[in-house]
């Protein structure tokens, strides 16, 4: 059969990839659902702005707004099992979020850079949603960051 296949060498094929609700209950995969709706925020909030900052905050919306897709697609990956509990893929979900860490680490200090430049403007609900977008992108950073490690620590 397939299991065959796995090599007793690789310790991690001992811990199989999540499919269907149980991803829900399942750390890291947990984390899926919130990152999205996080980053769905983020990209909300900086686009009621109407991204006053188009430099600082067109990477963020660039950031958010990608991370959410492919997270929203890994969420169905897992849900409909698509990954077929292959090795390569944990390596893929290692490297995607680690990628995506550092990528919405800089998006999340631009972020709060456009909210310290707002704050000497006199439209404060434009710095009321930067900060709660610098909020939600820190907070989707530490998810992300989080999602990253505890695939090592499996």
């Amino acid at each position: 059969g397939a299991m065959a296949s796995a090599s007793p060498t690789a310790a991690a094929s001992q811990s199989t990839l999540p499919s269907g609700p149980v991803v829900f209950k399942t750390i890291p995969y947990a984390f899926i659902l919130p990152e999205i709706i996080c980053g769905a925020w983020v990209w909300i909030l900086v686009a009621a702005t109407s991204v006053s900052f188009p430099l600082l905050q067109g990477w963020v919306m660039y950031v958010s707004l990608t991370s959410c897709l492919i997270s929203l697609l890994l969420l169905v990956s897992y849900l409909f099992g698509l990954h077929k509990n292959s090795n390569n893929w944990k390596v893929l979900d290692s490297l995607y979020h680690g990628a995506t860490a550092i990528l919405y680490m800089s998006a999340a200090v631009l972020q709060a850079n456009a909210t310290i430049n707002s704050e000497f403007g006199f439209r404060s609900p434009v710095y009321q949603l930067n900060c709660a977008a610098s909020f939600f992108a820190f907070i989707t950073t530490f998810l992300y960051i989080l999602h990253a490690f505890s695939n090592y620590y499996q």
